[in-house]
């Protein structure tokens, strides 16, 4: 894997067609965004559910936690059926999913309906991405091309970075010109769109193999005992983590009980749905996923931590303190595309650790008397590492993964990412337990520089990454 790939293809003479016109891509886009955007759009409406619906304020934190939980799990679910069934069909499957989750949360009465309709939104928003990796790179192989199309895969980073940071301030004017409803209802009208242009743009799947469509077969196909282990496994893990520091011992029993006979079946099964054999003797693809999960506990742990201080040490209100990490939404959306243009992986992942390191640096300096640039400053910095990050890492994955297997791998890598994000919630109630103090943040700055300084050593000691490691054809 170098830093800098060129196109090996040499196009045909004339004007060859585009492989990647905005037909193909904006449907693309705009199912990569529906995941962040309700990942996020939540949290301006939490209170108000809370006040509504007549129940604690802390009751209404399973809205999100629900929605992470699907997605960890259904995004290489998503990804496995993609290869197998067809991209085309899982994407407007996961699109009619996030169309009814919108309709059951705009209309639901009470808890359990709302927590309900965020999972079905959890693993409808699942599909996008995996399928949208699979479609990617089933369109370049198609056209001929020999490296990533960074212009593709910089336009998903964007999608993804923009909508994360505009959710909160969306969610904001949503909930307050027209009720906490429509943080659900909004997904109606862009599910819509999303399917409209997906059912008239994107290329049709291939033809499934005749004979092999009976239930037990496409079973078979997919490794539906692997799934639902995995599931369970993953469900209990992240159960587990979301409860820290109060431990749920139950769900860490649960996961030991379910995670010991997947590994087992894995190893037995000669095409499994999570390739232990292959993630292990594929290393530069299993760094990439630690080094996601790495880079997203930094980033999610200034979104949640910064935020929390602001508000109970800084003395800024909800919306200003929301203000102040628009920077780091803004700088990531603008870095992102010129950088995946260029189909760059060792440079952005070495900026992205440096950076991370900087603005861990920055955290542990601020106090409560500090100046408002600085906490701009830090936020723009943590910017930087937003977009390098996922921009290297999506490069790497693209790369490293094996072409049958981009989608499974696409899931497991935005799975390592929530696993990342859980992770950060974690510690920002570790260290704010007693409060949200200037000691607090400067303890999450401490975490974040051990994470900054993993993250550079899985970069710099990555042979792959220096070119040493062969090359796999896009």
């Amino acid at each position: 894997m170098r830093t800098g790939i060129r196109r090996t293809a040499a196009r045909a003479p004339g004007r060859a067609p585009e492989p990647f016109a905005w037909t193909f891509t904006t449907p693309l886009y705009v199912g990569a965004s529906l995941n962040p955007v309700n990942s996020s759009l939540i949290a301006t409406a939490l209170v108000p559910i809370a006040a509504d619906l007549h129940v604690p304020v802390g009751s209404t934190a399973v809205l999100v936690s629900a929605l992470y939980l699907a997605s960890a799990v259904a995004q290489p679910t998503a990804g496995r059926l993609a290869e197998v069934l067809g991209a085309r069909r899982i994407f407007l499957s996961g699109i009619v999913l996030v169309l009814l989750g919108g309709v059951v949360g705009g209309l639901g009465g009470n808890l359990a309906t709302l927590t309900v309709a965020r999972v079905l939104i959890g693993v409808g928003t699942s599909a996008a991405f995996p399928c949208a990796m699979v479609l990617i790179r089933r369109r370049a192989q198609d056209a001929g091309l020999g490296a990533p199309p960074g212009r593709v895969l910089g336009g998903i980073a964007i999608a993804g970075l923009t909508t994360a940071a505009v959710g909160p301030p969306l969610g904001g004017l949503l909930v307050g010109a027209a009720g906490w409803r429509w943080a659900f209802l909004v997904n109606i009208p862009v599910t819509a769109l999303a399917m409209a242009m997906a059912v008239r743009w994107l290329p049709p799947d291939p033809a499934p193999d005749r004979g092999r469509g009976g239930f037990r077969e496409v079973a078979d196909r997919i490794d539906l005992p692997g799934i639902l282990g995995f599931a369970a496994s993953m469900s209990a893990l992240v159960l587990f983590l979301m409860g820290l520091p109060q431990p749920h011992w139950a769900a860490l029993a649960v996961f030991v009980v379910a995670v010991v006979p997947t590994v087992v079946w894995e190893l037995r099964k000669s095409a499994p749905f999570f390739d232990l054999r292959g993630l292990a003797a594929n290393g530069a693809l299993a760094r990439t996923y630690l080094r996601q999960a790495l880079s997203l506990l930094g980033v999610y742990s200034v979104m949640y931590g910064m935020t929390q201080w602001m508000q109970a040490a800084y003395g800024l209100s909800t919306v200003r303190a929301g203000l102040m990490l628009l920077p780091m939404g803004a700088v990531a959306a603008l870095l992102s595309r010129p950088l995946a243009r260029r189909n760059l992986v060792r440079g952005p992942l070495i900026v992205s650790a440096v950076t991370s390191l900087l603005g861990s640096v920055g955290i542990m300096l601020l106090t409560s008397n500090s100046p408002a640039f600085a906490l701009v400053l830090v936020s723009l910095v943590f910017g930087v590492t937003s977009a390098t990050a996922m921009v290297g890492n999506q490069t790497a994955l693209y790369l490293a993964a094996p072409a049958e297997q981009i989608g499974t791998a696409s899931g497991l890598f935005r799975t390592f990412g929530f696993l990342g994000s859980i992770t950060s919630a974690v510690i920002c109630g570790q260290v704010f337990r007693a409060g949200a103090s200037d000691h607090g943040l400067h303890t999450l700055g401490v975490v974040l520089v051990g994470a900054g300084l993993a993250v550079l050593l899985l970069t710099v000691l990555d042979r792959r990454l220096m070119g040493r490691g062969p090359r796999r054809k896009a």
